[in-house]
């Protein structure tokens, strides 16, 4: 349901900033955002926790975006999100509104998750492989996490390849106890 909720928003905002000419200042400031809350327990705090009020939500989001020098579209949105109480939903917002600008451009979101970083060289190939594969531009956004020791996995929508070395010694291990 939850989702649901984001994506009605996301579309909302997306038809929005697409009537208001302002697509890459909207996608710009959410992507921005998004940085914001990965960087800051204080506002996922603001965001998700019961604790604070719609007028205290609306006012530090509103703080953000002035300070953010965000665009009037995404300022008026943020205090929607606030008025309306789906603060919560702002993460899943964020990523429903960039794969509809992905779509619009053509392209495709791709996370992809390594046990260490690409080079620039592994990254290039991957974007490749991937638009054979799916026939559109990836927009790959890289992550680290040595908990898959090797190899990669790769979300594409809802859609999850993994080619991770923890997934391939999870499957002989459950192989190894059958036998």
């Amino acid at each position: 349901m939850a989702s649901d909720v984001a994506a009605r928003y996301a579309r909302a905002l997306f038809d929005l900033a697409l009537d208001t000419k302002a697509l890459s200042a909207v996608e710009a400031d959410l992507t921005s955002l998004k940085s914001m809350l990965a960087e800051s327990p204080d506002l996922r705090a603001l965001i998700s926790s019961p604790r604070f009020s719609g007028p205290d939500k609306a006012a530090g989001l509103a703080a953000i975006a002035a300070r953010a020098k965000a665009a009037p579209v995404t300022a008026k949105f943020l205090g929607l999100l606030a008025a309306n109480g789906r603060t919560a939903a702002l993460p899943m917002i964020i990523d429903a509104f960039a794969r509809l600008a992905a779509e619009r451009r053509g392209s495709i979101s791709a996370e992809v998750t390594t046990a260490i970083p690409l080079t620039k060289a592994q990254s290039t190939s991957l974007a490749a492989a991937l638009r054979t594969a799916l026939g559109k531009d990836p927009e790959i956004t890289a992550r680290v996490d040595p908990g898959i020791l090797g190899g990669l996995k790769v979300r594409v929508g809802s859609k999850l390849y993994d080619a991770s070395l923890k997934s391939k010694l999870d499957s002989l291990k459950y192989a190894l106890k059958r036998a």
